[in-house]
């Protein structure tokens, strides 16, 4: 049950799931340049700083997406050791049941059963085809075959019994839930199987100034940190903890 992350594979999974903006910007970029070969040179340097922003803004996107998800600590999960009052030694997790869920596309189930081997791990996937419509995610789908025996699920109705996990992971995969009072209900629903002496670990992009900076216009599918206080009070689930694995990303622990 070993996968390891290949090198550049990050960055590499957002070029082939997203190919079709980068051939846009390449259609436009193409098409910039024979503007400015053409058009008067009364329209030269405008056409040049078009042409500049484009390249920049898409380069950047790239590098900062290498460092995240190739080359920082993120999917090596030694930030796990961050998180207070050591629930996640090996000590701990002899009989720790642990759950992972994800929106469609898992990249850490495997990485989290060889950190915590201790764990009983259960995955469970709340993706639906009728609400997650980015091709992007269909792409991810074929590509990445399931964890063995992946629970499809709603996520307002986990099938699980009230307070039977020890921790709940959430890579990256909450913001999928794009209503505000459906991602409330989840994270009720999460409180609810969650032990008394559970957490909850939910890892998450912000719509926040570094990853503006990192994505434009692209940071508007990410969630801003109020809105996400504002679900975790609605579901009455306290903060134990927050902190950035990188600029970019960041973690909160939560507790009943």
């Amino acid at each position: 049950m070993e996968q390891k992350r290949k090198s550049y594979e990050g960055v590499w999974n957002i070029i082939r799931f997203n190919y079709h903006f980068y051939l846009l910007a390449i259609l436009a970029l193409f098409a910039i340049w024979v503007g400015y070969v053409f058009l008067s040179s009364d329209y030269s340097i405008f056409t040049i700083f078009i042409f500049v922003s484009i390249l920049i803004t898409t380069l950047n996107s790239l590098l900062v997406s290498f460092y995240i998800y190739d080359i920082s600590d993120l999917y090596k999960l030694n930030w796990l050791s961050k998180i207070a009052k050591n629930k996640i030694d090996k000590e701990l997790t002899l009989n720790q049941k642990i759950i992972n869920i994800h929106a469609g596309f898992d990249e850490t189930s495997y990485l989290l059963k060889q950190k915590l081997p201790t764990a009983t791990l259960s995955v469970f996937d709340f993706y639906d085809a009728e609400k997650h419509t980015e091709i992007s995610i269909k792409r991810a789908r074929k590509a990445y075959p399931p964890y063995p025996n992946t629970q499809p699920i709603q996520a307002n109705n986990l099938p699980l019994s009230d307070k039977s996990i020890d921790t709940i992971f959430l890579f990256l995969a909450a913001h999928e839930i794009r209503n505000s009072e459906e991602r409330t209900i989840f994270f009720e629903e999460l409180k609810r199987v969650c032990k008394d002496n559970g957490q909850i670990i939910v890892i998450e992009h912000l719509r926040d100034i570094p990853n503006f900076l990192a994505y434009t216009i692209g940071f508007l599918h990410f969630i801003s940190l109020s809105s996400w206080f504002k679900n975790f009070q609605e579901a009455d689930l306290f903060l134990r903890q927050k902190f950035c694995v990188t600029p970019f990303i960041t973690v909160f622990v939560l507790q009943k």
